[in-house]
């Protein structure tokens, strides 16, 4: 009978894989409830992207520990490594963006941004033509997030985020939100229409990774651990006693067990004869 096996260890295994794959179809559905959330005007803003598998999710985890490592990211440096560590042990990554946040203010007259009124603080640090702001210059951007960005976007962009989270709370996956994969999904290339992304990892194991994290977490970790382990158990066996050698105390019961059995063979002898 066709079944499904499921278990979180050892990793990457046929079982662990099945978990993985339930979890693939989790964030699925956490897309579809993010695109359902409210919208001010009701008009489209999200994009959102599914990252998963070992080798993008390393990608994502490395890209992040290379950022942490950027001058404008000093203040940032061991949030990037640590949740770099974070993403290396998620089961997925939900990227969700809005592309309309950098380049389409909703020019509401609201002053969300903390700019001038009439959106000015968003136009007049882009490059502009015909009324339009103009997508393909990024040359003005210094920072990690090009903004200034237009706050209805991005606060409509938290609402999709806190749709995406309630989905995952229902169907009873570990997820959280963070400023720092979404960073480095955006420059992977992931919501590449978006200028502000956020990464939401997403997993489903006995221990929420995303919680109860200690310090230095990027070298302190279960993975870490497992291969210390894996190295300090190898390494001693290449100094011990073969198991094909056998002990001296062996080796003497051993030479002696002819004689013992020539003897009892001999007194065995000896009695039927005086039978």
């Amino acid at each position: 009978m066709p079944s499904v096996h499921s278990k979180e260890f050892p990793w990457q295994s046929d079982s662990d894989r099945n978990r993985r794959d339930h979890v693939v179809e989790v964030a699925k559905l956490m897309m579809s409830a993010a695109h359902t959330a409210p919208i001010t005007g009701g008009v489209d803003h999200l994009e959102t992207e599914l990252i998963w598998g070992d080798k993008e999710l390393n990608e994502l985890a490395e890209k992040m520990d290379e950022l942490s490592y950027l001058p404008e990211n000093k203040r940032t440096d061991e949030m990037f490594r640590t949740e770099a560590q974070m993403m290396r042990e998620s089961d997925c990554v939900l990227t969700l963006g809005s592309f309309r946040a950098r380049n389409m203010p909703f020019d509401a007259n609201c002053g969300m941004c903390g700019g001038a009124p009439g959106c000015s603080f968003v136009y007049s640090r882009r490059r502009t033509a015909a009324g339009q702001i103009d997508p393909s210059d990024k040359s003005l951007c210094k920072t990690s997030i090009d903004g200034p960005l237009c706050q209805m976007y991005v606060h409509n962009l938290g609402y999709g985020v806190g749709s995406a989270l309630w989905a995952a709370r229902t169907l009873l996956v570990d997820a959280r939100p963070f400023m720092t994969v979404g960073v480095a999904a955006s420059k992977l290339g992931y919501c590449k229409n978006s200028a502000f992304v956020v990464g939401l990892g997403v997993t489903a194991t006995s221990k929420n990774p995303y919680v109860d994290v200690p310090y230095n977490y990027h070298l302190v970790n279960m993975r870490k651990i497992v291969e210390s382990v894996h190295q300090a158990f190898i390494i001693p066996r290449q100094f011990g006693v073969d198991y094909r050698l056998i002990p001296q105390k062996k080796q003497a019961k051993t030479a002696m067990a002819p004689e013992i059995a020539m003897q009892v063979g001999k007194s065995k002898g000896a009695g039927s004869k005086k039978g």
